[in-house]
Parts: structure tokens; sequence; C-alpha cells
């Protein structure tokens, strides 16, 4: 009975020691995000943490990531960090038990870690952004000496008496007492709790004055209104994607664990560097005081797998980019001017960098402030956000931009470039197939095979479907916007029994035919036919 009765006790504090290397773990979390409450939200721990893995993750895996949990990439890679921490506080608790220095040692361990990470984001602001990890750290490492010191084991002194007890007795555990450590844990717990809800709130409270500033925006009347859409832009077809994406629905792909909730009162965009005569620093109002476009625009994810969902249409609000760079004394390589790289850097640090040639050829290069009839949403680079048509938006699409600066593609990798991306990036041709979908099962009789096509900037002036092997056949193309927006199309098909194959393919506004090559996203897009299976009744 002896050794089963040793053999439970130390079965409790083990367990017991798992739940104080948890309770310390949180305690860390919550500490440090009340701290980056009052310095930087951006700089809590499992933002920081997470942001430097992204930086960190090989661009075939962060392309994975996107292709397998789509918008919900953030979502995994915070869980999987919180899960990493459960896991390692659980062992850092257990081996306290019987090192209490070196338990409280690696929670200190892992607030330098986040505080080394918070140093390397683009976006760092030195001494400030290292706070959170290092004092959440400093009260998790508190919390689990406290309550390893409550499961300290020992031997009690038994009392004298004139005649010992010849029965046997288990040696007393000195200093380990449930009562106490459950009462020691559950204050913990309560405090940690309390830290992190007020964190919370007044992280809440920043983004508040933030909202209230969007909602105080009156987008003014464009002084360049978008023309009104051709009749039969929107095909009738059921299942087909709506040809203007709503605001929710647009896809959003980025590396912001804590979407930027920036106050246009105080927002500044700064536009400096290499061949910029005047520089210049504009204000929100400076922005909409100017006279603004209203265009169309088709945008895609350079991410957009083929028939990929990456790729999303609104009528955007803006101001022309080559006007402010004009105005700034910048000349396009093409007329003499010494910078070809436009770098756009946002308020979270990323760089995104343009070809300066093709903002300023001509097309509807912008800094957008409106999204389909309303200020630009928080998730979409609220309160402003550049966009040129015809790139993919790794180069050209910079959401929360506060600053341009003019430079060289020699002198100048921007992110994504340094993650073996390329430079420059023109979006290639696409056709998807929206309906029917993959492996779907119409009945017998004519079948409408539909969805949509883009070449951004050069336009599509033909779609052809093919069935199995047969021949390539013409498609019903619906209106055209613009050249810069997707287009529809439709085919109806006379099904035969069986399993098909149904592939289509886009011709663009140069007469170039889309290429059947299959690759990957990596490094300029992906390119190939997009194909499903269906079996027909």
């Amino acid at each position: 009975m002896t050794g089963v009765s040793t053999f439970r006790t130390s079965l409790a504090r083990g367990a017991l020691g798992a739940v104080s290397g948890l309770l310390a773990g949180y305690t860390a979390l919550a500490v440090a995000e009340l701290v980056a409450s009052l310095v930087r939200p951006q700089a809590g721990p499992v933002t920081v943490v997470g942001g430097a893995a992204i930086d960190r993750t090989p661009a075939p895996l962060k392309d994975f990531a996107i292709r397998t949990f789509g918008e919900n990439d953030k979502l995994v890679l915070q869980l999987g960090i919180l899960a990493t921490l459960g896991l390692l506080g659980v062992v850092l608790g257990i081996v306290s038990l019987r090192y209490r220095r070196t338990g409280a040692a690696g929670v200190l361990l892992f607030g330098v870690i986040g505080a080394a990470a918070a140093l390397t984001r683009p976006d760092s602001q030195g001494a400030a952004d290292v706070l959170p990890s290092i004092v959440g750290a400093l009260a998790g490492a508190a919390v689990l000496y406290l309550l390893a010191g409550k499961l300290a084991p020992g031997t009690a002194r038994e009392p004298a008496t004139a005649a010992p007890d010849p029965a046997p007795t288990d040696p007393a555990p000195r200093g380990w007492s449930r009562r106490g450590f459950l009462f020691a844990a559950s204050v913990t717990a309560v405090a940690a709790t309390g830290a992190g809800a007020v964190g919370r709130a007044l992280t809440g409270r920043r983004g508040q004055g933030a909202a209230a500033s969007r909602s105080a925006v009156e987008l003014p009347a464009p002084a360049s209104p978008a023309p009104p859409l051709p009749k039969g832009v929107q095909l009738k077809a059921e299942g087909i994607s709506s040809f203007t994406t709503p605001n929710k629905d647009f896809y959003r792909v980025d590396t912001a664990l804590v979407v930027p909730k920036t106050d246009a009162d105080t927002w500044r965009l700064r536009i400096r560097g290499k061949g910029v005569r005047r520089p210049r620093t504009y204000t929100f109002r400076e922005l909409l005081d100017r006279p603004l476009i209203e265009r169309d625009i088709t945008l895609t994810c350079v991410s957009n797998e083929v028939g990929g969902p990456y790729i999303g249409h609104a009528r955007w609000l803006g101001v022309r980019l080559d006007d402010l760079l004009r105005e700034c004394g910048v000349t396009p390589p093409s007329k003499g001017g010494t910078a070809d790289q436009l770098v756009a850097r946002s308020v979270d640090g990323m760089t995104l960098g343009s070809p300066v040639e093709d903002v300023m050829d001509g097309r509807d290069a912008m800094l957008a402030v409106g999204m389909n009839g309303e200020p630009l949403p928080f998730d979409h680079g609220f309160p402003v956000r550049m966009l040129v048509p015809g790139l993919y938006g790794y180069v050209s699409a910079c959401k929360w931009i506060e600053e341009i600066e003019l430079t060289t593609f020699d002198a100048y990798d921007p992110y994504w470039v340094k993650r073996k991306w390329a430079r420059k990036a023109p979006i290639k041709t696409q056709a998807r197939i929206d309906t029917p979908k993959p492996f779907a099962r119409p009945a017998a009789g004519t079948v409408t095979i539909a969805g949509v096509a883009w070449a951004q900037h050069r336009g599509v002036q033909r779609v052809e479907i093919r069935v199995d092997d047969g021949p390539w056949q013409d498609a019903d193309l619906a209106a055209q916007a613009s050249t810069d927006t997707w287009r529809q199309w439709s085919f109806p098909w006379k099904t035969t029994p069986g399993g098909h194959t149904l592939t289509v393919r886009a011709t663009d506004g140069t007469g170039t035919v889309q290429t059947e090559e299959r690759t990957r996203t990596i490094p300029d897009g992906a390119s190939g036919w997009h194909s499903v299976f269906v079996t027909a009744g």
C-alpha cells in the first residue's frame, strides 16, 4: 500500500505541476497583453512571434498555408503558437517540481525570445516593443516559482513519543499542501484573467478612436466618375460569381496578425527618395480635397491557384498616384527619371515594390480611399491603400500605406522579393469555371457551364470550353466593363451520361491565348487551364 500511496502522491503532484506551468504561461500572456495595450497592441508576444514566424516561413510553405487554410491561416498560426506555449508550459511546470529556478528560467527564456522577435519585425519601435514580452515573462516566472514552492517535497518531523508506534508510517510531505496550492492557483487565475480583460478593453478603446474617424469620413463625389457598368456584365447563370464583390466577401491575403487600425485624423503619407525633387507629406483630408477618380478594377492575389478564390472586383475611389508623383517632381524612367522602383510602406512595416513606369504610364493607379461606395474597411487598408491595375497585389496593392519611397530595383528588395518572389509581376491571363462545381452530378439535358476570365489591363476577348478531349468551342461572353475588370462567360452544354472533364481557357485583348503550362504561384503567379470533373445523369 505504501508504494501505491507514494505513486498516487507523485501523480497528483505531477498533474498540479503541469497546471502550475499552464497558469504561468497564461499569466505571462495576460500581463503581456495588458502591457501591449499601454504601449502598442502589435507588440503582444503572440503577434510578434507569429509575425516573425511568417517572415521566416519558406515561400512554398506559406503558399501551402494559404491554399489549405485560406483566410484562416493566421488563426491556425496563432492557435499553433498557443498550443506550443501550452505544451512547453506543462513541461516547465513538471520540471519545476524538482528544479524551481530552472522552470522559472525557462519562462524567462521565452520572454527573451518574444523580445528578440519583436525587434526583428519590420515595424519594430525598439525598446517599447520589448516590454510586453519581458514584463509578461517576469510575471509568469514569478507565478511558476511561487506555485512550485507550494508543491515542494520534503519530510515533516514527527512529534516525540514515549513509545514509538511499531506500525510503519509513510513520511509526511512537508510543504506539499494541496489546499494551499489550489488557493494560490485560483488567485493567480483570477488575477491573470483580470489583467487580460483590462488589456483587451484598453486595446478596444484604441480601436474605437480609429473606428470613430472612419465613421466620420464623408467621401466626396468623384471629379472623374466611373462609367456606368454596361448592361449584361452580370450573367444570370446560377452559381456564377457576382460581378461586383461585396466588401464583406472580398478576399484578404496579408501578413498582419493584428489588423492595423489607424486614426484618419493623425494619418500621414510621406513621398520621398531618389528623383523626388519636392518631397511632400499629405494628410487624409488633403487627399480628400483633391480631384478624385472612381474606377472599376479587379484585384488578384499572386497566391491564387488556377481556379482559386483570391480575386475580387470593386468600384474604387481615390487619388491618381501619377499626379501625386509628378507634383513631387518624379519623372518616369522612359523620360529620363532616375528611379525605376516605387517602394510602398505600410504602417505594419510591410514593403511592396512597383515599377515606376507602370505606375506613371497612364493607367488608373491610385491611392484609394473608398471601396464600393464606402470608406475602405479596416481589413482592406483604411484609411488609404494603393492599387495598380494589371499587377498582382504583392507588387502593387499596399494596404495601410504611410510612405512612398522612390528607388531602384538594384538598390532595394521589398519584403516578398527577399523571399524569392519575382520583382515584377503582371497578372497572367486566367479563366475559372464557377459552375458546375467539381464532382457535381448535373442532370441529363442542357447544362450551363459558366465562370469568369481575367487579364487585367489587357482585357479578355475570347473564352473557349472543351469537353474531355473534344474540340475547343467558343463560350458566350458577357459585356466587358473595361480592360481592368474580369469578364463573365457561359456555355450551354448538352450532356451525355457518364463522367466528363470540362476545361476552360481565355484569350487576352492582345490576342495571346492562355498557356496550358501548369505552374505554381511562386515566383510570379500560377498558370494553366482550369478543369473540373463532373458526372452527368
